[in-house]
């Protein structure tokens, strides 16, 4: 295993088991904006003259990423803002599924509309349960987190890819804030048909940027209200109307979007295959700790595949023993959630459960 965490000084003092709460700042990161500020500091809008390019190097850098076109690729200030705007655009009445207890910048902005909705529940069963929903109650569109934020449970993603082709009317909305920069993931070769991202987590990209990728078909759909300055400023925006623009109404910032592309840039270099085998080998190891200690309830147990991201059973008392032993998690649903990334070591995962098994003498 490599030394990732030189880029991560914050992993010197603490056990940091909170990407899932908030990605990490990056030596590169902290290079970059400190070099953005100077910059404005010293030349003011001779900066901001030159922002079209570096946005259209942002996106471009997003496309290449995750697979997807420029110019169906729209950049927000974060998820939640996106969404709303894309909601903003859905004809009322329009039949939503939901999973229960989901993210709530999720459910609770479907909800607050005049959308119908019906919800399939989230365990050990959760791509049956979905299928049987769509298909009783056949909704026209389909929102959900690729990884749920209290417990982790990761939806199939073969599985979504066989419900687009069974039903194809569905638009299959997805938010991938607990997903984006764990593993590859090809959108043009997905079943879902929109993905929204916030980069602050996984992707370790800091506050105020996120990206939304769309399918081609998905602008003859879905009719969004907002419009500004933005929406004609840019590459891929130069006609009045254009769908992505939309989503921009206003300015975009430098300094934050010039961090996605850095955050990019650093996954690049370490490599993203790397990340993923990374990722995918602490989660198996902590899985297997967290079984033997009986520490995990069933319905993630009892799944296949899993994500970085576990909710282990503990309470107040537990988690501030944690926090007093300098191991940095959060409390979620009723237990305490702890996540994963590719800095984290079996000695990160060693410590964990050193400090559980001490609490408990």
């Amino acid at each position: 295993m490599k030394n990732f965490k030189k880029q991560f000084p914050l992993l010197k003092q603490y056990t940091y088991l909170n990407t899932a709460a908030s990605g990490l700042l990056s030596e590169d990161l902290l290079e970059f904006r400190q070099d953005h500020d100077l910059d404005f500091l010293i030349s003011g809008s001779i900066l901001k003259e030159n922002q079209g390019a570096l946005l259209s190097d942002v996106r471009k850098a997003v496309g290449k990423f995750f697979h997807c076109p420029p110019n169906q690729i729209a950049l927000t200030s974060n998820f939640s803002y996106g969404f709303n705007v894309l909601l903003e655009g859905v004809e009322p009445g329009k039949k939503f599924l939901l999973l229960e207890n989901d993210y709530p910048s999720i459910n609770h902005a479907v909800e607050a509309r005049d959308f119908k909705t019906c919800y399939a529940k989230i365990d050990e069963n959760l791509e049956e349960n979905i299928a049987e929903v769509v298909k009783r109650e056949k909704p026209d569109l389909f929102a959900f987190s690729l990884v749920q934020w209290i417990n982790g449970i990761k939806i199939d993603l073969d599985f979504l890819k066989n419900l687009k082709q069974d039903h194809p009317e569905m638009l299959i909305i997805a938010d991938g804030t607990q997903y984006c920069g764990t593993e590859e993931f090809k959108f043009d070769a997905s079943g879902i048909d929109v993905l929204g991202s916030s980069t602050y987590k996984w992707m370790n990209a800091g506050y105020g940027n996120a990206f939304f990728l769309f399918k081609e078909s998905v602008a003859g759909r879905i009719h969004p209200k907002y419009a500004g300055f933005g929406s004609l400023q840019g590459k891929y925006k130069a006609e009045e109307g254009i769908f992505i623009g939309r989503f921009e109404p206003g300015h975009l910032d430098t300094f934050n979007f010039g961090s996605l592309l850095t955050a990019i840039n650093l996954i690049k270099k370490i490599g993203l295959k790397e990340i993923e085998r990374a990722v995918k080998t602490i989660s198996a190891e902590a899985r297997e700790a967290f079984e033997k200690e009986n520490l995990l309830e069933p319905e993630v147990s009892k799944r296949k595949d899993h994500s970085s991201l576990f909710n282990i059973k503990g309470d107040d008392a537990l988690f501030q023993h944690l926090r007093n032993n300098n191991i940095i998690c959060s409390q979620r649903g009723t237990g305490i959630r702890v996540s994963f990334h590719y800095f984290n070591t079996s000695e990160d995962l060693n410590t964990l459960i050193k400090a559980i098994n001490s609490f408990k003498k």
